[in-house]
């Protein structure tokens, strides 16, 4: 007869083990800070992958961090909108209560033009720099 120390079931060993799953697979929490199995202590510093600047090499190529920030950022007040014309978008996005520097962006956007993706308003606001492929 096998006598371990083991204080629980096999059962409740896995769900322990699905708790830090994320943590283990990306590198970092992956959860709201309430619900985090391993929250940072009340005198330590929020666990960051780059405490003292942003993170670099996450950025398409032809694209600076600034051109993904507000590509994001568009597209948070577009939604699934495709395809659409340069009307439409504006219309969307106002509905979405988008700041004006946004709206004032797609305004500038060829009038009667149909863009079927995020990708077609990106590259038409900034001159064609796109990323080349996605995964």
């Amino acid at each position: 007869m096998e006598r371990g120390s083991d204080k629980h079931s096999a059962r409740m060993d896995d769900a322990l083990a699905g708790e830090v799953d994320g943590l283990i697979r990306a590198g970092h929490d992956n959860r709201a800070d309430w619900n985090s199995p391993e929250p940072s202590g009340e005198d330590q510093p929020d666990v960051d992958l780059v405490p003292d600047g942003t993170l670099s090499g996450g950025v398409p190529a032809g694209m600076t961090e600034q051109d993904v920030e507000q590509r994001s950022e568009i597209a948070s007040y577009l939604g699934r909108v495709w395809p659409a014309t340069t009307d439409q978008l504006v219309e969307v996005a106002e509905g979405n209560s988008a700041p004006d520097h946004v709206l004032e962006r797609l305004r500038g956007l060829p009038a009667g033009r149909i863009f079927a993706s995020m990708q077609e308003v990106w590259s038409s606001l900034s001159g064609g720099h796109v990323e080349a492929h996605r995964y």
